[in-house]
This record gives C-alpha cells, sequence and structure tokens, in this order.
C-alpha cells in the first residue's frame, strides 16, 4: 500500500501547529525550564511523552465512540482547566531559585503523565486525528499506533524546544528580580491557558 502523500501533508499540517503553538504541556515546560533548567525537567517531559502516547493509544482504539459522548470533554475540560491553573498558581508563587539548590520540588514525571489524562483539549486532538487522519499508514489499529509515533515526535519536539526556551530565559535573565518575574509571567500564561480550555468553544 502507496502513501497517501497529500493526506500525510495535511495530517502534518494539522500535528506541528497543534504540538508547537502555546498549550498546557509547552507552557509548563517553559515555566519549569525557566525555574529549575533543562535537565530538571526532562523528568516532566518523559512523563507527557508516555501520558500522551498512552492516551493517544486508549483513543486509537475508542475514537468514534468518545466523538459521539462529547459530555466526556466537557467534564475533562474543566477538571484539566482546575488542575493547569494550579500548576500556574505553583510556578507564579514560587520563589526564585538558588542555582545551587539540588530539592526535589520541581514538578516530576508522574506530573507530566497526570496532565494528559486530565487535559481534554488532548483528547480532542487525538479524536480529531484519529477520525480525520487515522487511515495515513493504513486501516488496522497498528496503522493508528504508528499515527501516535509519528504525533508523539513532534510533541516531543516541542515540549523539549519551550523547555529549552524557558532555560535561555533563565540564563538571560539571570537576576532574582527578573527570575522572580519570569515565573510570575509563565503562571499566568499556564491559568490564561487553563481559561482558555474552561471556555466554550
Amino acid at each position: 500500500m502507496s502513501l497517501d502523500i497529500p493526506l500525510l501533508l495535511a495530517t502534518l499540517a494539522f500535528i506541528v501547529p497543534m504540538c508547537f503553538t502555546p498549550g498546557p504541556n509547552n507552557v509548563l515546560c517553559a515555566a519549569h525550564g525557566s525555574r529549575y533548567g533543562f535537565q530538571k525537567t526532562l523528568p516532566l517531559i518523559a512523563g507527557m511523552g508516555i501520558g500522551w502516547s498512552i492516551l493517544g493509544l486508549g483513543l486509537a482504539a475508542g475514537a468514534e465512540f468518545l466523538k459521539e459522548n462529547e459530555i466526556i470533554f466537557t467534564i475533562l475540560s474543566y477538571i484539566g482547566a482546575i488542575y493547569i491553573a494550579y500548576l500556574g498558581y505553583k510556578v507564579a508563587s514560587s520563589e526564585t531559585i538558588d542555582k545551587k539548590d539540588t530539592s526535589d520540588e520541581h514538578f516530576g514525571f508522574f506530573t507530566g503523565i497526570i496532565l494528559q489524562v486530565v487535559n481534554g483539549k488532548a483528547w480532542i486532538h487525538f479524536v480529531v486525528l484519529m477520525t480525520t487522519f487515522g487511515t495515513l499508514f493504513g486501516p488496522g489499529y497498528d496503522a493508528k499506533a504508528a499515527l501516535v509515533i509519528l504525533n508523539l515526535f513532534f510533541g516531543l519536539m516541542a515540549v523539549l524546544s519551550w523547555a529549552a526556551f524557558g532555560t535561555v530565559l533563565r540564563k538571560t535573565f539571570s537576576g532574582e528580580e527578573s527570575n522572580h518575574r519570569i515565573n510570575q509571567v509563565m503562571g499566568l500564561m499556564l491559568i490564561l491557558v487553563a481559561i482558555w480550555i474552561a471556555l466554550p468553544h
């Protein structure tokens, strides 16, 4: 079976902007990178990648059912918005970090997984991906799993890029007051993302 190039291009036109534009994962990685640095953000990113993949594989099997039950997305959107707003508050209210600090209070692996579970927009992302572009690699479940892997590649590139961006901000604005302002701005961005998610679309 030959690959449908127009469908591939359409799929990438959907995936790339969805992955790289500001959203809960990207903004949290930028905030975390600016506060704790790139290396300490990697466990968070690993959790995001695993949670994202599990969600994608699960929705590959039940996308049609979920598409017909929008109430699930509504409930998840509100739960996710509350959780993301909480993370935004934690970031915005955190103190500036001592670069010699070795504490383990940063967000970690399980935060990354939980964020995917409660992110209603991530669910919608995969439902659209599977119902609109799900036949890109063929008709079977293995083909949909391949689509999840393709999506994961761009998703990981996105969160790594945003984490690196946050780390650059941390190094560029190295003063205590500047670091505190960055925390506030990043936290506010997360809260704004939470509000956007909670609003009807």
